[in-house]
């Protein structure tokens, strides 16, 4: 029978080889961005996972083994879900908002995993792996809501309405832009 720190290091090696995926699509996802904010956030996000990986390699390092990868499917299969949407709408007024979809299946699915990775930590006793994934949650969390944010301050609208992906000032939204956004209160 399996015990929780075997299940643990297993989810854990699952994780890693997520992250590292990840550092493989995120480029580009960078360069089928057409919004200079997305591109941004996107390559904040490759900063962010690199530094993500380290503190997975201190958490292996904290249960006393060497990191090691497992073929993490779930996240093969939203990588090459998101290959699919950027290619669906490449060159569409569609592609940002659909890029940030895809992003935000993969926070979502690190939410997840990096939320029951602490509560085990906790629940092993090792505060110090636990406070680790505990940043790296913290993390994701705030990557999803600049997501989210960005698709509703910009890109929804972009993919709804056609307009441009300039940078234009919030101040002077058109009077369609407004109407989207008074339908967004109700």
């Amino acid at each position: 029978m399996k015990q929780l720190d075997e299940l643990f290091l297993a989810e854990l090696a699952d994780i890693y080889d997520a992250e590292h995926r990840l550092t493989k699509a995120l480029p580009k996802m960078i360069k089928a961005a057409t919004h200079d904010e997305l591109k941004e956030a996107f390559g904040h996000h490759l900063e962010e996972t690199e530094r993500q990986i380290t503190r997975l390699e201190a958490v292996f390092q904290a249960f006393g083994v060497k990191p090691t990868s497992k073929n993490c499917e779930a996240m093969t299969g939203l990588i090459r879900e998101a290959e699919e949407i950027s290619s669906e709408n490449h060159g569409e007024q569609t592609i940002n908002a659909a890029l940030i979809s895809a992003a935000q299946k993969v926070e979502h699915y690190e939410i997840a995993s990096y939320g029951c990775l602490r509560e085990w930590a906790e629940q092993l006793g090792q505060d110090s792996a636990a406070e680790l994934l505990e940043e790296t949650l913290d993390e994701e969390k705030a990557a999803d809501q600049a997501l989210t944010d960005l698709a509703r301050n910009r890109c929804n609208r972009t993919a709804q309405e056609g307009e441009t992906e300039s940078e234009e000032d919030d101040s002077a939204v058109q009077p369609s832009s407004r109407a989207y956004q008074a339908k967004r209160v109700k």
